[in-house]
């Protein structure tokens, strides 16, 4: 097991990032689900918590085939994805990734969002007070991306926000910004599988932290698509996005295992004539 704990800050307040979350999750899902891959939504219903009270509960398949490298798609099923379990209790969360093809494996993660600048050092005192971890800060302006990700009107070092003015961020932003909000996120990794365990959930931390930081980067890109929105305004987009999501993805993963299922029955054909 390898916990870490990120901490996020945004140029926001905690209370826009509610609807700036929602609008970002829902549009970076669709634009990621190309050629029969990214998000599938499976449930998405209110749902309440005796200790956490009233919140949303979604579950989502994340189809990555194309992403595992070669030596991976060899011996993992045509078809393969990852289940995602979302309990959201804003400004309290918790995320469960998991996948049936490795039983011993998953990911979890809290957040919890504050109007700082990443300064409470016991916000997770309940959870995890005696656990030693490593404490990461991401920079949303200037840690690096990976190249595939960059857009360069998602570069919030010369990004300027037409209706809320804030922005261009400058070194050190953290400092002076105002408003500023932060995301402490608690991401516990577990591989348990001798001799791959240290270097799969490393592996994994970092493929974690790469996409917090796409996603807090367009959060903030994107302000001024989503800063005029109420949360039903949202609701509706989020739920309209996931519809036109399933088709896109359904779509193609009918395609995927009807095209298979042809070129398995080709190989058997041939095999028999062989």
């Amino acid at each position: 097991m390898l916990l870490k704990e990120y901490r996020i800050c945004m140029p926001l307040t905690v209370e826009e990032y509610r609807i700036g979350q929602l609008y970002m999750i829902s549009k970076h899902s669709h634009e990621q689900s190309d050629r029969g891959e990214g998000v599938e939504v499976v449930q998405n219903e209110p749902y309440d918590d005796p200790a956490h009270g009233q919140g949303q509960f979604t579950e989502k398949r994340v189809y990555l085939n194309s992403k595992l490298p070669s030596w991976a798609r060899a011996v993992v099923p045509k078809i393969f994805y990852v289940t995602e379990k979302a309990w959201n209790y804003y400004p309290y969360t918790i995320t469960e990734y998991t996948c049936s093809f490795l039983p011993k494996f998953s990911i979890h993660i809290e957040t919890k969002y504050e109007d700082n600048k990443g300064s409470n050092d016991n916000i997770f005192d309940s959870e995890a007070k005696d656990i030693e971890r490593e404490v990461c800060f991401v920079d949303v302006a200037y840690d690096e991306i990976p190249e595939r990700y960059y857009k360069e009107s998602e570069d919030l070092r010369y990004f300027k926000s037409e209706k809320t003015s804030r922005g261009l961020l400058q070194e050190g932003w953290r400092d002076t910004q105002d408003p500023i909000m932060c995301s402490y996120k608690l991401v516990t990794v577990k591989f348990e599988v001798w001799g791959l365990q240290t270097r799969v959930e490393q592996f994994v931390h970092k493929v974690v932290r790469d996409v917090l930081l796409l996603g807090h980067r367009q959060a903030f890109a994107w302000v001024d698509e989503w800063i005029d929105m109420t949360l039903d305004d949202v609701r509706e987009y989020e739920t309209q996005m996931h519809e036109q999501t399933n088709i896109k993805v359904c779509h193609e993963q009918q395609e995927h295992s009807t095209n298979s299922s042809s070129l398995d029955d080709i190989e058997i054909h041939d095999k028999a004539s062989t």
